[in-house]
């Protein structure tokens, strides 16, 4: 007599817990909003990335990109050390002045209300034994895999590769001849901040060859996108150049 009440209570449960899967984050559809072929589990610092140069958040990357871009163009113009000491000038112009005039707001209006800064001179900023030990362990992954790297190119473990990085020096070689390293890393800031959102405007997802098994989100791009993309590398050349 249990078996048939076991069996009639197996569909509400299969029901039951194909809704849950339907629900669950990254069990099929995903949210506008959400970083696409990560999944729920890696959408950590890859997905803050992704969101930032997609503009997700138009002030927020505006700020990111303004600022960066400004630095660069900066350091293109002036030396290291007339770059840094103009931001840190700047930046102690604001706050003394800042801290001057709620001081002189408290003295007219006999008000109490004590350093403008407090708020943030009160915040807890010292690094832990523990954080700082996670950091360099994380940093000293990336730097025995790159001392490995160096090593088995520059012994030749392989001699492929070591010709494939005598070639692409040669190359940079012509590189180095037109553009500097400032220059370099305001074309590579301007494609990484605008190539995306081109593509993602103008790219054709009906020709998506994963779009049903939604695997993935890799597109073809459509026929204009080419023209405009050309057009908008050669712009940002001449500027560069110019």
């Amino acid at each position: 007599m249990a078996e048939p009440s076991a069996a009639t209570q197996s569909p509400s449960v299969s029901s039951s817990s194909s809704v849950a899967e339907s629900s669950a984050p990254g069990g099929g559809g995903g949210s506008p909003g959400a970083c696409p072929a990560l999944g729920a589990k890696s959408c950590g610092s890859s997905c803050a990335v992704h969101d930032l140069i997609f503009w997700r958040d138009v002030k927020k990357t505006g700020f990111v990109f303004g600022t960066t871009l400004i630095v660069l163009l900066s350091l293109a113009a002036f030396s290291v050390i007339s770059v840094v000491s103009y931001l840190i000038l700047a930046l102690l112009s604001v706050t003394i002045s800042f801290r001057v005039y709620k001081s002189v707001i408290q003295a007219v209006q006999k008000s109490e209300e004590g350093h403008p800064f407090k708020a943030y001179l009160d915040v807890d900023i010292t690094l832990s034994s523990e954080a700082f030990h996670n950091y360099v362990n994380a940093a000293m992954v990336h730097i025995n895999r790159a001392l490995k790297l160096i090593i088995r190119l520059f012994l030749v473990e392989d001699l492929v590769d070591s010709l494939k990085l005598a070639v692409f020096m040669w190359l940079m070689t012509y590189v180095g001849a037109v553009f500097n390293g400032i220059t370099l890393l305001i074309l590579a800031e301007l494609l990484i901040f605008s190539v995306p959102v081109v593509y993602e405007k103008y790219k054709d997802s009906s020709k998506t060859p994963w779009n049903c098994k939604e695997k993935g989100r890799i597109s073809t791009w459509k026929p204009e996108m080419q023209q405009l993309l050309k057009h908008h590398l050669i712009v940002i050349m001449l500027l560069l150049v110019l």
